[in-house]
């Protein structure tokens, strides 16, 4: 019997001019596609001048200058339509989709579609099987009172994947996939019976469950940081918003 996690997995992964989703816009992407666990990578990457500028802090995190998109980055239009066809693509193609923390990924990326070409991500999945696999919603699940952060680069170290170069889109979402794998392979008891399907389900109430302890959290601690309980990606706000 083979296991969701030894089959094939497609994994998206962005790099941004910073983390408001509504806000902020995609400067690089990559989708990674394998196999089988250890098979050949099929690897396609986008490189995208914004058209805004590119905040020093942003830059610091992922090393794009306005000025290296400016000169070698395409136009946004194109580029988020291909990306999204990409990604499309690979959901039609029966391959679960890892996205490391979805709601950013996916909502960003649909927002960029409805700025860019008036399209949405739920358009362009329209009749397409959506399964998301998120390694930080299933470590937190499964692994929910380890203590300490959780963000690609801790998951990478639990788990023992190599992290070549955090903060690269293809690097990450090369990583997340291991990841997954690796979450499979560990709590395999636990989960063998379930499909990617299953999992898509189990995924969003389980972010939800968790997203309700952050803000339990938050609340007792005198911080009123907006939580959000949907996942994969969140819907658009209504225009007045």
């Amino acid at each position: 019997m083979t296991y969701w996690f030894e089959g094939p997995l497609a994994a998206f992964d962005t790099e941004t001019t910073g983390v408001d989703v509504e806000q902020d816009r995609i400067v690089s992407a990559t989708v990674v596609v394998q196999d089988i666990p250890g098979g050949r990578l099929r690897v396609s990457r986008w490189v995208i001048d914004p058209g805004v500028p590119v905040p020093p802090e942003a830059t610091a995190v992922h090393g794009l200058t306005a000025d290296f998109l400016h000169r070698n980055g395409r136009w946004p239009a194109p580029a988020v339509e291909e990306l999204a066809g990409e990604v499309a693509a690979q959901c039609a193609a029966g391959r679960p989709l890892v996205v490391m923390n979805a709601p950013f990924d996916l909502t960003l990326l649909d927002r960029e579609l409805r700025r860019h070409r008036a399209s949405s991500l739920e358009g362009r999945l329209a009749g397409v099987p959506l399964r998301v696999l998120d390694p930080l919603v299933l470590d937190r699940h499964l692994d929910r009172y380890r203590k300490g952060r959780r963000t690609l680069t801790d998951l990478c170290a639990r788990y023992g994947v190599e992290l070549d170069e955090a903060h690269d889109a293809s690097s990450d979402a090369l990583a997340a996939l291991e990841v997954v794998r690796a979450v499979g392979r560990r709590f395999c008891a636990r989960m063998e019976r379930l499909t990617a399907a299953e999992l898509h389900t189990l995924q969003a109430v389980w972010h939800a469950a968790q997203a309700r302890a952050g803000q339990t959290w938050f609340s007792r601690n005198g911080a009123q940081e907006p939580v959000d309980t949907v996942w994969p990606f969140r819907p658009a706000l209504p225009a007045a918003a």
